[in-house]
Formats: C-alpha cells, sequence, structure tokens
C-alpha cells in the first residue's frame, strides 16, 4: 500500500484536479490524505444558503468531508489559515492571509504531515496556481518546500492542459461567457510541459457527486453540473499533472503509487 497526499489551498479545490486521482487510488487499496491551507472563509456563497448562526468556514468544513468521503480519503488535515481571496482583492494584503505566511513555517506543518503518513506521493499546484489565485500559489511554494524538508520524492503539480481548455472553449463559447474572467493564456500550462494523464473517467459518478457535496459553491460547480455526460467527461475524465524533475513527455498515465 502506498500513500497519496493532495495539497490544496480551499475546500472544494480538491475535487476538480485530483478527485479522480484520490478515488482511484483509494479503490486500489492505497491510503489518500487530504490536506486544505485555508478554510475558504472568504468564498461566494447564495444567499440564505447558510443555517442561522452558521457560518461559511464551518459550512465549508462540512461539505469538505462529505466530499473527501466520497473520493475515499482516509484523513482531511485542515492547515487553518487565512483565505487570501481572489487576486486584487484587499484581503490579499491582511498579515494573517495564507499568501504572505511564511513559507518555511506553512511548510514545516505539511512536512509534518508528510513525515506521519510516510507519503510516496505529494500533489501541489503549478507555479501560477492553476489561474493566479494567490492562495494556489502559496500552495506550490508551501508544498515544494514541504517535499524537501520530508524528502519526498514523488511531486507532481496538478494543472490544468492549456491547449485542450482552448479547444474545449472553442466548441462551447459560452463557458467564456460565463466566466470571462479566465485567461486562457495562462490558466494551466500548455500540453507540452505535461508530463502525466491520467484518464478518470470510470470514476466520474465519485467526482460529481464530490462537486454536489460543496452546495455552498454553486457559482463555481453550478455550470459543470448542468453539463451532459460527454461534455463533463471531456472537461474532467482526465487529470493533468507536471512531474517536478522530470521532461515532457505525454508518457505517464498514472501516479506512481
Amino acid at each position: 500500500m502506498s500513500t497519496l497526499v493532495c495539497f490544496h489551498a480551499h475546500p472544494d479545490d480538491e475535487v476538480f484536479n485530483t478527485g479522480g486521482v484520490m478515488r482511484l487510488a483509494a479503490d486500489a487499496g492505497h491510503r489518500v490524505v487530504l490536506v486544505t491551507a485555508t478554510d475558504g472563509a472568504l468564498g461566494e456563497f447564495p444567499d440564505g444558503i447558510l443555517a442561522e448562526g452558521e457560518t461559511l468556514a464551518e459550512r465549508r468544513k462540512t461539505e469538505l468531508a462529505t466530499s473527501a468521503g466520497i473520493l475515499g480519503a482516509d484523513r482531511v488535515v485542515m492547515l487553518h489559515y487565512a483565505d487570501s481571496g481572489m487576486a486584487g482583492t484587499p484581503e490579499n494584503d491582511a498579515p494573517d492571509a495564507f499568501c504572505n505566511v511564511d513559507v518555511d513555517e506553512a511548510a514545516g506543518k505539511l512536512a509534518a504531515v508528510l513525515d506521519e503518513e510516510n507519503a510516496d506521493v505529494l500533489t501541489i499546484y503549478d507555479p501560477n496556481g492553476g489561474y493566479g489565485h494567490p492562495d494556489h500559489i502559496q500552495v506550490h511554494y508551501v508544498g515544494a518546500r514541504a517535499a524537501e524538508l520530508a524528502g519526498t520524492k514523488n511531486v507532481y503539480e496538478t494543472t490544468a492542459n492549456r491547449d485542450h481548455m482552448k479547444k474545449l472553449v472553442e466548441l462551447n463559447p459560452n463557458w467564456a461567457d460565463e466566466d470571462n474572467s479566465l485567461d486562457l493564456d495562462t490558466f494551466g500550462l500548455p500540453e507540452s510541459e505535461i508530463t502525466t494523464v491520467v484518464d478518470v473517467s470510470t470514476v466520474m459518478d465519485a467526482k460529481r457527486n464530490a462537486m454536489l457535496a460543496h452546495e455552498t459553491q454553486v457559482g463555481d460547480f453550478g455550470p459543470f453540473l448542468q453539463m451532459p455526460v460527454d461534455m463533463l467527461q471531456a472537461a474532467f475524465g482526465r487529470e493533468w499533472f507536471r512531474r517536478v524533475g522530470g521532461g515532457p513527455s505525454l508518457t505517464e498515465t498514472e501516479l506512481p503509487l
């Protein structure tokens, strides 16, 4: 049995780029550990969805536990750093925001988890955090440093295939209309830099159910949940990674578990 540790910025991030590999690893009998840096307290949510007196952070913790269970996680660790908010917002300047914390201090916390779990594989984000979110970018640096501290050899940057996304948007131009903040010229990585493509189509039901578990994040998941099955498969049926220290090959079809 091997151990996969997936490091993410907020509750719900686990679904997009590693939900499939988590479920596949769990189904194969491996141990799966999910670590989130923040509580996602600054996320947007629909009016009236929270119970009286309930905070968004409390609800998102519950949603995370449900999603993690669906995806087969054996353990969930929250590092409890403050959400930094979207890029360019005033919350980016808060001294306790995750994007501003000392990298070595935060990496030490993650490294402790990697040591406890004797992690075989760690997933982090690419240097731009996929799409430039300050917390995602910090996950990259904290995760890479934690791997150094713990001696974790197999580190994979989860990302989006930029070329694939451009093709999908060309076929579905309404996607760009729904989210005009998406810069496809900087989103994810070009296909030439991707080393590992995992087919997760067999566990798409679990991935979709994990999306549904994050009820407060309907703004993130709503458009995708309305997709026909074939379109959902096209968008999320593969998960893309760049192996740290490995050359581009597009030959790996699974993580080394």
